[in-house]
C-alpha cells in the first residue's frame, strides 16, 4: 500500500544512496511549507502538486541536511520548517 510506503520512507529515514533532489521540486516544497506552515502530507502533496512518494523522498532528503523536521501522528505526517530550513527556503525563492 502506497500510504504504508510513505510512512516507512519518513519514519526510517532511508533514500536510495542515488537519491537527487529535484531544485525545482525542493522549491515547491519549502515554498508552501514558508506559505502555509506546517501541513501534513495530503495537503503538502496537493499544495506542491507531487505525488506522495515524491514528496516523502524530498522531505526526508530535506530533514536529512536539518532543513525540516517530520512528525508522524497515527496516520499523519507533519511537516515544519526549521531555522536552518527558513534561510535555506529563502536562498531558493531569491535564486
Amino acid at each position: 500500500m502506497v500510504t504504508n510506503d510513505i510512512r516507512k520512507i519518513v519514519k526510517e529515514k532511508k533514500l536510495e544512496p542515488n537519491f537527487e533532489p529535484s531544485v525545482k521540486t525542493l522549491s515547491r516544497i519549502m515554498k508552501a511549507i514558508t506559505k502555509n506552515g506546517s501541513k501534513g502530507r495530503t495537503q503538502l502533496s496537493l499544495d506542491t502538486n507531487l505525488h506522495y512518494t515524491r514528496l516523502a523522498k524530498h522531505i526526508v532528503w530535506l530533514e536529512k541536511k536539518g532543513f525540516v523536521k517530520s512528525t508522524i501522528d497515527k496516520s499523519k505526517i507533519n511537516v515544519a520548517l526549521t531555522e536552518k530550513g527558513r534561510v535555506f527556503a529563502s536562498m531558493l525563492s531569491n535564486g
